[in-house]
């Protein structure tokens, strides 16, 4: 494959991640991490495995109302079988009632491998940059 075509897997990957969430697919969401990935979200939380990353996401959005995960300036420089990528997070969380919830501005830091599946994340670092309640 070529660099670009890496990159643009790789981008596939981070829209697929958003995707899963905000459609609450998690069998989507669970092919975005490596088996052993390591998530650190700061305050949020941390985890160790796809596993656990993917029951506190189900769990978290069980009760909320719309989400809107938008991600941009997807920053990629891949080396081989691993890649780095800095990506924009714009993130709105709806409460239950649709009328109040957090709104989250960020970005991730993220390691990617290529696996036998495809290119994976098995290390993510979320930096917030702010973080507003709104409708309240």
């Amino acid at each position: 494959m070529s660099e670009r075509e890496d990159r643009q897997d790789i981008a596939d990957v981070l829209v697929r991640y958003a995707t899963g969430i905000d459609r609450r697919d998690w069998p989507l969401f669970r092919t975005v991490f490596t088996d052993d990935c390591e998530l650190d979200y700061g305050e949020i939380g941390t985890w160790h495995g796809v596993d656990e990353v993917t029951d506190f996401m189900d769990k978290t959005h069980a009760m909320a109302g719309h989400t809107l995960h938008r991600l941009t300036n997807q920053a990629i420089t891949v080396e081989g079988d691993k890649a780095s990528a800095r990506t924009y997070i714009d993130a709105v969380i709806m409460m239950g009632d649709n009328q109040s919830g957090v709104n989250a501005w960020g970005f991730y830091d993220d390691e990617v491998v290529r696996t036998p599946d495809g290119w994976r994340i098995a290390r993510r670092r979320f930096t917030p940059v702010r973080i507003t309640a709104f409708g309240q």
